[in-house]
């Protein structure tokens, strides 16, 4: 367990106050409340180490990181192509924004690495999971905003990842990985993917799922999203990756 990481930053070794103002400079901002930057990588299986509630994960950042996206991708494409129409923007915005492309571009920055998990979250691959850095990534966003307000967070979102939109839109692998993996299956004759939820957490009204897929007789990917079916692209998703369809 990498015991440096800590809740408050004024109780933070000098380590990892480094270790922290590293991340900083490697996603181009400084934080004035470093707080929120802790809290941000705070994944809930880490609250069983630091002793917290659940109040303190990054869960709530996220939901406020989620809209926030939404806010800068709608500006963002309505001010770059004046020439699309709604649904056109609608398409692009939502490639932009899915979980695969976030979680894709959370493994760019290296987000992983920064990450707060438990012993047993780490182990079994936590840092790459698709779900915790798609979350980890909308949680940074809405810690920017609550820290340095719209503009640092528009800054920050155009740098990292709406100008990458051309290389991204090009990229032949931003597919439906369901139907990749089907399509695995039946070419190599076995039976299809399985999905199954093994957990739904939280309200009604912020409900998560977690899915698990098997693969021949195995479980080879697990995601979490809103709803079963972006649970399921990312579980399949996970499962492309195990099992070398994608890198």
């Amino acid at each position: 367990m990498r015991r440096w990481f800590c809740s408050v930053w004024r109780k933070c070794p000098p380590e990892t106050q480094k270790l922290l103002r590293e991340f900083e400079r490697r996603i181009g901002y400084r934080f004035r409340n470093p707080g929120l930057l802790i809290q941000a990588l705070k994944h809930r299986s880490y609250l069983a180490v630091s002793d917290e509630s659940r109040d303190w994960a990054n869960e709530r950042m996220e939901f406020l990181g989620d809209a926030v996206l939404d806010l800068v991708s709608s500006e963002y494409f309505y001010q770059k192509h004046p020439e699309k129409l709604e649904g056109e923007m609608t398409q692009m915005k939502s490639i932009l924004v899915s979980g695969s492309v976030l979680a894709r571009e959370a493994r760019r920055m290296d987000l992983g690495k920064y990450l707060l998990l438990s012993d047993n979250e780490a182990k079994s691959g936590g840092r790459n999971r698709a779900s915790i850095l798609e979350d980890a990534f909308e949680a940074l966003i809405g810690a920017i905003y609550l820290d340095g307000g719209y503009r640092p967070v528009q800054k920050f979102l155009v740098r990292e990842l709406l100008g990458n939109s051309r290389d991204i839109f090009r990229d032949t692998r931003l597919k439906n990985y369901k139907s990749m993996l089907l399509e695995y299956t039946q070419a190599s004759g076995i039976a299809p993917p399985d999905y199954m939820v093994k957990e739904e957490i939280g309200p009604e009204h912020q409900k998560k799922f977690v899915v698990e897929v098997q693969v021949e007789n195995g479980i080879r990917g697990m995601g979490e999203g809103r709803t079963k079916k972006i649970a399921e692209q990312m579980a399949a998703q996970e499962a492309a990756r195990e099992l070398e369809l994608i890198t």
